[in-house]
């Protein structure tokens, strides 16, 4: 089926606006999810049964592969995702306000270079109907089968000085139906919300994420959620070193490395499509995200735990980042260019990976080339 999609699929995309094309995926894939019939022919066809399981926030994940933030803001085909055979799912960024997004076109495409570049400023229900929505899902279906990860993001017409009320509103209305939550303060396309980089500001949202974490575990009798970070890739190794000090201060579960990128390397400059304003996904971030890894997995002597994500486009891809320090790994460009078989074809390399290198488990391979230099 991965081949099908490349030779009648993927071509057929070149004439389609990009925005639109995904939402017809997404939507296709919640439909097919839906129905019993349909949603075993998709098991069927996408999932492996090789298992590679890894522990990590308290939960065994069947293989470290999963869907990263942005494919689905909405939470609308939560169901398809576990039947393509993924191990968990990120979805929105999710805001405390409803809000459109900046104006379309706001999603471009590169096929030559295994690229995106978007634009879309956080467009979603927001975090009153997002509730809404997930609390119907689990009505109907029940809670997911795979854990459910939520990537927070700020309003827009939120200052950043009450930035800390806006992520840890959402949280709270959400900490319900996710599994662990992730707060993204490094995506490019909200006015100044990289700023919220600096210590001082992360430190705010992190401490009232964390306090509602813990109002709503003790309210529920249950134990807080595992809260991680998202990070830019545009920074410098210091300020790199200062986000996760203060990860690790408040309290974090975890590092996601890395976001989309605002720079352009030179070899991108031919593609017209790939000069267009926004933050750039897909193969050309593959190596910055890779290097971000190790470096945070050296500084921290590999004591808190880096999801990795950031051109995974095969199973090499996925290893270089499991080596270099990642526990679980995650994609969005990937499944635009080669599609749902994306999982299956990562997952089955994993595991040749292993033998190649005689390891019995994922656990083994994180960090590996650390390990080897030592």
């Amino acid at each position: 089926m991965g081949l099908m999609y490349r030779i009648f699929v993927r071509p057929t995309l070149v004439f389609q606006d990009s925005e639109k094309a995904h939402l017809r995926s997404v939507k296709m894939l919640r439909i097919l999810s839906s129905n019993r019939l349909t949603k075993f022919f998709l098991s069927t066809i996408y999932k492996t049964n090789k298992k590679l399981s890894i522990s990590l926030f308290g939960t065994d994940y069947i293989h470290p592969f999963g869907l990263a933030a942005g494919m689905d803001k909405k939470g609308e085909a939560i169901n398809g995702w576990e039947s393509i055979g993924l191990s968990f799912a990120e979805i929105g960024g999710v805001t405390m306000l409803e809000q459109n997004g900046n104006p379309k076109p706001r999603m471009f495409r590169s096929s030559k270079h295994k690229a995106l570049v978007n634009r879309m400023g956080f467009n979603n229900p927001g975090s009153e109907k997002m509730q809404q929505s997930l609390h119907s899902h689990h009505n109907k279906y029940g809670k997911p089968k795979i854990p459910i990860w939520v990537n927070l993001g700020k309003s827009k017409l939120t200052n950043n000085s009450d930035a800390h009320i806006d992520y840890s509103t959402t949280l709270e209305r959400l900490w319900e139906y996710g599994d662990i939550f992730v707060i993204n303060v490094s995506s490019p396309n909200t006015p100044n919300l990289r700023d919220l980089q600096g210590e001082e500001e992360l430190r705010k949202i992190i401490t009232a994420s964390m306090n509602v974490n813990e109002i709503q575990a003790k309210n529920r009798n249950s134990k807080p959620k595992p809260i991680l970070v998202k990070i830019a890739p545009d920074m410098t190794l210091e300020q790199l070193e200062q986000i996760v000090n203060v990860a690790i201060d408040t309290g974090c579960s975890g590092i996601v490395a890395t976001n989309t990128t605002v720079s352009r390397p030179p070899e991108l400059s031919d593609d017209v499509v790939l000069q267009e304003q926004g933050g750039l996904s897909g193969k050309p971030v593959k190596d910055q995200s890779t290097e971000f890894i190790k470096h945070i997995y050296k500084f921290t002597n590999g004591s808190i735990p880096i999801i990795g994500v950031g051109g995974i486009m095969n199973a090499d891809d996925a290893w270089d980042k499991i080596i270099a320090g990642a526990s679980l790994i995650q994609a969005y460009s990937g499944f635009v260019f080669h599609g749902p078989s994306l999982t299956k074809d990562i997952v089955r390399g994993l595991g040749k990976k292993l033998r190649q290198h005689n390891l019995s488990k994922i656990e083994d391979a994180v960090g590996l080339i650390h390990k080897e230099s030592n």
